[in-house]
């Protein structure tokens, strides 16, 4: 994929350069299909007047023989044609859907905004495959502009006349195809979007569908839904009946000219300028036109949507990245001391807080909105409007996401499980238990293992959701801790367990991150029990500081955010 700012048109002709030796196979091997389905009436015609007419049963073998080789080599054109473009038309969809992971995976985020993750699902794939569709159309539009062409000089040689009129009268056909097509195409762009729209909700619903009963909120999700797909429902009848009166016009249109080829060539043979063979020929070709000329609507169709398609992916891969600037590393080894000086983002309103390194520090937030917040400019999934967080005295806008993320760990309150075992989940494969055991032994994921039928090796299904939401948050802690990270800050990482479990947590997390930087974003006054000294922002600013006990007992506000 073209670096810069793609648009729909390089994203298309991306798809069809990356695959142009296949397209051009493809197009001279359906262009050899065509032409030999223009020749079977212009052999017909031969056999008859030079044959049947006037030749032996020699003539007619022979003839019969030629007709044979024809239809031979077009069936085997056709054929590997068929293969060869829908190799080009998947291999340029796999590569789009590479180009879309790597954008939206990319470190630099920025993709994912005002996206439903099925929004993008639909893209990658939908998307994709349409804009690789396109690869095969032009394949076959090559193929039958090939038929056309010979089935136009075929006619020429017939009759003047009918040569005439075919050759003249195709591209005016062609034009009025495009021109026809242009609503096609913003309807099909329509189409397109409220259908991935309709993706996204139904995959944002289903993923939250256990929080949704237990909140009673099922029946108002549904009516969402329901609206939602009314709406995805209405732009497809609008696309199909744009597509219906479409291919109806053209037909109409393209029958009317192939009749005026058979009623000028019919008069031409009552006049004597026309053989019995030559006529037959003439009927022949006038029919087989008909098929190219239904090709060029069903290809100008296929590009209109592919162009829509393009223009989908396109806004995609050229969305600006959410941190664009720095590209250092963190000085090695990392000390893990965090200066936050004089942040403003979004909630936050002047935040200055300054960590040591290997202390644990508690951060609690009166406003859920202040706490996601200041986890964004940490990870440096946002960069600050205002002001910088550094780390060991490096600002982290200058520092590149993924090596700055290698250091600084973000673990989000709800991080997602994958399918496989316990144990991949917490760590990779190759990793031996013994490695894995002080997280797990901390995050208290021992327990969780021995109510599971093969423990750490039993496999789990998306997303998680064969565990209980304690075990899940538990799992998904081991794995944070596991990495090892020189500042690790974890957000809510116990609201799911009870209150046994979230002791023991505490005081394995505090034993396990000791003399390494650990932030707890948190209001739980078991975890804020062990560290060295808790912060209360309120108002987007840091209002109080010491240690948990004193806050308790001294600080009104404090004593209502963790005591609730």
């Amino acid at each position: 994929m073209r670096t810069g700012s793609p648009t729909a048109r390089t994203v298309l002709s991306g798809a069809i350069t990356g695959q142009l030796r296949h397209v051009l196979v493809s197009a001279g091997l359906s262009a050899s299909h065509q032409a030999g389905e223009a020749l079977v009436p212009v052999v017909i015609g031969v056999v008859i007047d030079r044959a049947v007419g006037r030749g032996g049963l020699t003539d007619l073998i022979g003839w019969i023989g030629v007709l044979g080789v024809v239809f031979a080599v077009l069936s085997s054109s056709f054929r590997l044609s068929a293969r060869t473009g829908e190799r080009a038309v998947e291999q340029a969809a796999h590569q789009l859907r590479l180009s879309l992971t790597r954008r939206i995976l990319d470190h630099r985020g920025g993709a994912e905004q005002g996206r439903l993750p099925g929004d993008l699902v639909a893209t990658a794939t939908g998307d994709a495959d349409r804009v690789g569709a396109v690869n095969r159309a032009l394949a076959t539009g090559i193929g039958a502009f090939t038929g056309l062409l010979v089935g136009g000089v075929a006619l020429l040689v017939v009759s003047v006349p009918l040569g005439l009129l075919v050759l003249v009268g195709a591209p005016l056909l062609l034009w009025l195809a495009h021109l026809l097509g242009r609503p096609l195409e913003r309807r099909s762009h329509a189409e397109q979007e409220r259908a991935a729209y309709a993706s996204g909700v139904a995959a944002d619903l289903v993923a939250g569908l256990r929080v949704l009963k237990g909140l009673g909120a099922a029946p108002a999700a549904a009516e969402r839904y329901r609206r939602t797909s009314r709406e995805s429902l209405a732009a497809t009848v609008r696309a199909a009946r744009a597509q219906a009166w479409y291919d109806g016009t053209l037909v109409v249109v393209t029958g009317l000219f192939v009749a005026g080829v058979g009623l000028l060539g019919g008069r031409l043979a009552a006049q004597g300028d026309l053989s019995v063979g030559q006529l037959v020929a003439a009927v022949g070709l006038a029919l087989f036109l008909l098929g190219p000329l239904s090709v060029f609507g069903w290809v100008n169709a296929e590009i209109a949507q592919g162009r829509a398609s393009a223009a989908r992916i396109a806004s995609v891969l050229g969305a600006p990245s959410a941190t664009p600037r720095g590209t250092g590393s963190p000085a090695g080894p990392v000390r893990g001391r965090i200066d936050v000086r004089d942040v403003r983002h979004g909630t936050l309103r002047g935040v200055s807080l300054h960590v040591a390194p290997g202390e644990l520090v508690g951060i609690v937030t009166t406003d859920p909105a202040t706490a996601d917040d200041l986890l964004r400019c940490l990870a440096r999934d946002a960069d600050p409007e205002t002001g910088t967080v550094e780390l060991d005295g490096v600002g982290l806008d200058t520092l590149d996401p993924a090596g700055l993320r290698a250091a600084i760990l973000v673990a989000p309150h709800d991080a997602d499980l994958f399918e496989g075992t316990l144990r991949e989940n917490v760590g990779a494969a190759a990793i031996a238990e013994a490695e894995l055991r002080p997280a797990l032994a901390a995050a208290d994921v021992h327990e969780v293992a021995r109510a599971l039928p093969q423990g750490l090796d039993t496999l789990l299904t998306e997303r998680g959701q064969s565990l209980s939401g304690g075990q899940r948050q538990r799992v998904a802690l081991a794995r944070a801790l596991a990495a090892d990270a020189a500042v690790l800050v974890l957000h809510d990482p116990t609201t799911a367990v009870d209150a046994a479990t979230e002791a023991r947590i505490a005081a394995g997390l505090r034993e396990l991150r000791q003399g390494r930087t650990t932030l707890l974003v948190t209001a739980s006054p078991a975890l804020l029990a062990v560290t060295d000294r808790v912060l209360l922002l309120d108002e987007g600013t840091v209002r109080a500081e010491g240690v948990h006990p004193e806050l308790v007992r001294h600080d009104a506000g404090y004593r209502a955010s963790v005591l609730r």
